[in-house]
């Protein structure tokens, strides 16, 4: 049995950058406990002849084939923007500059 003490989940804690209080600390200390256990526990479970997963039902990849095509028309496009010069869209000015 794994018992993390409040000195290694603080130790963590100024690797990770992350400022714990004293009660976070005793709290966290408790809590990545238990997950430790948790994971031992189905490590003993796990065996040579079970298929590691990374996700409990079959994925298979959604998207589409990645084929070609011809490119939109420039002036086509511009006809719908709001506005457009010199062959490129014309937007509102934001940062004050010239």
């Amino acid at each position: 049995m794994s018992t993390l003490s409040r000195d290694e989940v603080a130790r963590v804690a100024v690797l990770a950058r992350i400022d714990l209080t004293p009660a976070e600390l005793d709290r966290l200390a408790g809590e990545l406990d238990v997950i430790v256990e948790s994971v031992a526990r189905v490590s003993e479970v796990a065996t040579p002849d079970v298929p590691a997963t990374s996700h409990p039902l079959p994925l298979s990849n959604v998207f589409r084939a990645d084929e070609p095509v011809p490119p939109l028309d420039r002036d086509e496009v511009l006809a719908q923007a709001p506005a457009a010069r010199d062959g490129k869209f014309l937007v509102p000015q934001i940062l004050g500059e010239e």
